[in-house]
């Protein structure tokens, strides 16, 4: 398994990158057959006190998960990411086991389509005497980072459990039952909200 440990302003010494590699290595090996690969980030809190750690971590093909932790050192800050990570890789496990029993027999290979994520920079307040250049820009925003991304053909209930494993707001798919785009989002309440357009 190929583990990256890194840190924003945060000394990552041997010994916690030693405890980062063999937490992840217990967890992987538990959950799955092959190698993953993660990233683990640390960094501290706005005020400096607590520690803050970030695993995104690569779980199988087209499989992503993030845990995010916080604790008074480094060490205690993985263990708390390490732990949310192994609840959603323990909860994608079993859904995929009883999905996999329910849908064998009309199972087709999964196939991603290739879109385009992008990442605009927040509009900010405009003065009473705008900026020239803002006015030439118009409906512009600057682009702060463009990605590939996938859009894979699911269930609502898969495409509710990878935006869950991936711990993001929300995720569009093509939807496996009527071959439209759809869009799963978590709301402020905390429920999850689908976007289906019906065609007409």
């Amino acid at each position: 398994m190929h583990i990256t440990v890194a840190g924003k302003q945060v000394e990552t010494g041997e010994a916690l990158k030693t405890h980062v590699r063999d937490g992840l290595t217990v967890i992987s090996r538990k959950y799955f057959d092959h190698a993953v690969e993660a990233n683990v980030t640390f960094s501290r809190d706005a005020k400096g006190h607590a520690f803050l750690c970030d695993i995104n971590l690569k779980a199988g093909r087209n499989l992503f998960l993030r845990g995010e932790g916080e604790g008074a050192d480094a060490h205690r800050a993985f263990t708390v990411a390490a732990e949310h990570v192994a609840k959603r890789l323990r909860r994608y496990r079993r859904r995929m086991n009883d999905h996999a029993r329910s849908m064998a027999a009309e199972r087709e290979p999964e196939q991603a389509e290739m879109a385009r994520q992008v990442v605009l920079r927040q509009e900010e307040e405009i003065e009473e005497t705008p900026d020239p250049a803002m006015e030439e820009a118009g409906d512009n925003p600057a682009v702060v980072a463009e990605t590939p991304a996938e859009i894979h053909r699911l269930t609502v209930g898969e495409a509710v459990m990878r935006m869950d494993l991936a711990h993001v707001p929300v995720l569009m798919f093509r939807n496996r039952a009527t071959n439209g785009l759809n869009v799963v989002y978590r709301r402020g309440d905390g429920h999850i909200g689908w976007i289906d357009p019906k065609t007409t």
